[in-house]
């Protein structure tokens, strides 16, 4: 599966000092590195290099300042990681090309270029916002069957975590959950009730929510991990 790969390439890209993130706005990993603004990293994540994976490429490319395509390298090496067309064309599409030995090790088949021009600034910025949002890196990049793990989902847990003892107002949580009104307003995944004038409740929704992402003081501070959403 891809999520094998997430790992691998989220080391390699660590140590080019950036911070990277799985699964965010439909990517398989997002890195930051700088402020104002940073540099954005895009890798999609496949097991073998295809065109399905440039066509994914193609579609994030106007939101990312560099990007990555990563699959894992033929045992032979008779893959397309050895079709100089497949890397000369990643060469013209201004795509890096990663491949993830089964070790776990990343080899830089094809550089991207530096400095690639931005072309759609509003993805790129919920791109940039929803990483620093997000607490610690929730999700395995190339997950498809698990609920993402969202900032806002995250805050929505911190809600219901809140309300496990009983009821709380509105003005309570607020400190400590920026987003809490408008979650406990919208109520989108069902686990609120409202009881009176800014006071809610957890639903049975909202309560088997917290037996399947239990929350402790340490995950409401950092977020959930990467095993434990796997293993939910």
């Amino acid at each position: 599966m891809e999520t094998a790969l997430y790992l691998p390439v989220k080391r390699f890209l660590e140590t080019l000092g950036f911070q990277a993130k799985g699964e965010i706005g439909g990517c398989d990993v997002v890195a930051l590195k700088g402020d104002d603004p940073p540099v954005v990293v895009i890798c999609e994540l496949k097991q073998a290099f295809n065109l399905e994976l440039l066509m994914q490429a193609v579609d994030r490319a106007g939101a990312c300042d560099e990007i990555w395509i990563a699959a894992k390298l033929s045992v032979r090496g008779k893959g397309r990681e050895s079709d100089a067309r497949y890397r000369n064309l990643c060469r013209r599409l201004g795509f890096g090309m990663l491949g993830v030995t089964d070790h776990g090790d990343v080899e830089v088949l094809v550089p991207p270029p530096t400095a690639a021009p931005r072309r759609n600034p509003k993805q790129r910025s919920r791109l940039v916002s929803e990483h620093q949002r997000r607490k610690g890196d929730p999700v395995l990049g190339g997950s498809t069957r698990a609920p993402i793990m969202t900032a806002y989902r995250q805050q929505a847990l911190a809600c219901a975590a809140a309300m496990a003892a009983g009821p709380q107002r509105v003005r309570d949580l607020r400190p400590r959950i920026p987003d809490a009104p408008k979650i406990l307003q919208h109520n989108v995944y069902g686990w609120f009730d409202r009881t009176e004038r800014g006071i809610y409740a957890l639903t049975d929704a909202g309560r088997a929510a917290l037996q399947r992402w239990p929350q402790d003081s340490h995950m409401q501070d950092q977020g959930l991990g990467v095993r434990e959403m796997v293993s939910a």
